[in-house]
């Protein structure tokens, strides 16, 4: 004889209850019916897993062996059909697929879309890689992904896909170490970072190149140092490293964050969709990301200023 689940939560009743006649109650089930499925249960392991008194049943030290495995797969099982019953009733509403490269805006976009279409199932991917999302959403793994373009270094964008503009040009700005000589002024001059060691992530498309067109065209060649930007922010706290950084980038205590004179690095912020998505959806996750957005950029004061003083509007997020 095979154990199988119902086996398990007799076993686990018969031990919660301590005698066989509550638990076959609480199984729904006859007392004989019961003792007899025990004893066929101690017939295929090879022993007794109750020692039987006339106080009740005992789990013997074999029997509190087998509950101790059977508690948790049960729990497992128990586990497994709420899982599979809640995404069978998700199965057949509406679901949106979402791709991101990292954004201050990510956390807040996902609130409004939740709050905007609660019936909706709502998954987030990020990567580093634009062109692998673009590819994701082309392959229809993804719905929509919201990336960054870096100037000078166009994304590969598969044919098939639509996108639209949140920002045309977004300024990318300087993050340094509260006590950098550069930190003092509101604006950085490119050539006050000139001895630094400037730090960016190779893995992210354009950004290493972008940066190096920047530098070279302003005759720098500044020790450069290859490392994902969690890293880049314990050295940057440290003085070790500047790196550029989006401008709606929240403050810190041991960090500072400024613009750079005349704004030589940004990017393009673009939103992607598949063909043939339904357009009321894809307005709302605009207006959405839009809202988010600007809530983020007011909220940077330094991103803020400059957005005042160059007199850049901030994405239009249509009525809901």
């Amino acid at each position: 004889m095979e154990l199988e689940v119902r086996h398990l939560r007799a076993l686990c009743a018969i031990a919660d209850t301590g005698s066989l006649h509550k638990a076959a109650r609480q199984l729904g089930v006859s007392q004989p019916s019961l003792t007899t499925q025990l004893r066929r249960i101690e017939n295929s392991l090879g022993a007794e897993l109750f020692s039987r008194e006339r106080t009740g049943c005992r789990p013997t030290p074999l029997g509190r062996s087998v509950l101790s495995r059977a508690r948790p797969l049960l729990a497992e099982m128990a586990a497994l059909v709420v899982e599979a019953k809640a995404s069978a009733a998700r199965a057949g509403g509406p679901r949106l697929r979402i791709g991101s490269t990292a954004s201050r805006v990510l956390a807040d976009w996902l609130r409004r879309l939740r709050q905007r279409l609660p019936a909706t199932d709502i998954s987030l991917h990020v990567d580093v890689s634009a062109n692998a999302l673009l590819r994701m959403v082309a392959a229809g793994q993804l719905d929509v992904a919201f990336v960054h373009e870096v100037e000078g270094c166009p994304l590969l964008v598969p044919d098939a896909l639509t996108s639209r503009v949140l920002v045309e040009r977004e300024p990318q700005f300087i993050s340094m170490s509260r006590d950098h000589p550069a930190a003092a002024a509101p604006v950085v001059e490119l050539a006050d970072l000139a001895e630094d060691r400037w730090m960016v992530d190779p893995t992210v498309d354009g950004e290493w190149d972008g940066l190096r067109r920047v530098l070279r065209a302003a005759g720098l060649n500044p020790p450069v140092l290859h490392g994902d930007y969690h890293t880049a922010a314990s050295l940057i706290a440290i003085g070790e490293a500047v790196a550029p950084c989006q401008p709606t980038s929240g403050p810190r205590e041991d960090m500072a964050i400024r613009p750079l004179r005349g704004d030589p690095l940004a990017v393009r912020l673009l939103l992607f969709r598949r063909p043939g998505a339904c357009e009321e959806l894809h307005e709302a996750v605009y207006a959405e990301l839009a809202a988010a957005y600007r809530e983020a950029a007011l909220r940077a004061a330094a991103y803020r200023q400059w957005l005042l003083r160059h007199k850049r509007p901030l994405p239009h997020a249509p009525a809901a």
